[in-house]
């Protein structure tokens, strides 16, 4: 069994790849040249081309859903984006929060840090900055976010309650956060959950849907709201990568299922006080 740090180092390696590669290539590299459903990282993601902020160059296809439309991001915000990427949803955040706000993506990959940043300087924006480091130990101080987002990112960190944890601690008393993410219903066949590509692309490192809310709600958070819940395809010439045609049939028959669902949550305004009276 693979450790959490190994784990890691997979999602390092295959997003350095995709942040090498624009978005038609990463929607064509699963069989070259030959007509095929999109890759497995673009299979669970939403259209933002109609969202204002929205830019082509920092939209990698890899998300599952459109946390920012849900986040309640008022001008004024500090928001923090959690695996940023090439920057597309700190852009739409930005577009939100206005001047006047402030965003920080932060990502672990340097490739997709780079990118992100050239993306922010080509645009010219003065608020939006890009920080390399791990979501589980984020590179900014407690209390200073408004808003935290984060799109298809926190299943592909073995150590979620880890990550939950930093968010409670980054968030200001009462700051809340809106998060896109890919959960499960039943147990995912052993050959796909094993897989590495399919754990980079969002689906193998996915936990039960139940499991993730109540690791919410254990981490201290209010107000959970499923806020959108869609379920995910996976195509059969995805599927026969992994498993046997009768395999894919059994995993079809079956009762499992494979959703992206974006959660609100708030962090509590009197308890958040408490604790740093009682901290400080």
């Amino acid at each position: 069994m693979q450790t959490q740090e190994e784990l890691k180092e997979i999602v390092r390696q295959k997003y350095s790849e995709i942040a090498l590669q624009d978005k038609s290539e990463n929607q064509s590299s699963c069989c070259g040249s030959g007509s095929c459903s999109t890759e497995v990282y673009n299979v669970m993601s939403d259209d933002y081309t109609s969202i204002e902020g929205y830019e082509a160059d920092a939209d990698l296809g890899l998300g599952c859903g459109l946390p920012t439309q849900f986040a309640k991001i008022k001008p004024g915000n500090v928001v923090i984006d959690l695996g940023s990427g090439a920057g597309n949803d700190a852009f739409i955040a930005r577009a939100e929060t206005g001047e006047s706000g402030k965003v920080i993506g932060i990502d672990f990959t340097p490739a997709m840090v780079e990118k992100a940043r050239a993306n922010g300087e080509k645009l010219g924006f003065h608020n939006v900055e890009f920080r390399q480091g791990d979501i589980e130990q984020m590179p900014v101080n407690a209390g200073i976010a408004d808003v935290i987002i984060s799109n298809c990112v926190l299943n592909l960190v073995p150590n979620k309650n880890g990550v939950l944890k930093e968010i409670y601690r980054v968030l200001k008393p009462g700051g809340h956060f809106s998060i896109s993410d890919i959960v499960l219903h039943g147990q995912l066949p052993e050959h796909i959950r094993s897989a590495a590509e399919m754990y980079a692309g969002c689906v193998a490192g996915a936990i039960q849907r139940n499991d993730y809310l109540n690791l919410i709600a254990e981490n201290r958070f209010e107000n959970i709201t499923v806020q959108k819940e869609k379920i995910i395809t996976i195509p059969d010439d995805i599927l026969s990568g992994y498993l046997s045609p009768e395999e894919i049939e059994e995993f079809k028959k079956s009762e499992t299922g494979i959703y992206s669902i974006t959660v609100f949550a708030q962090k509590p305004q009197a308890i958040a006080v408490t604790e740093e009276v009682n901290n400080g």
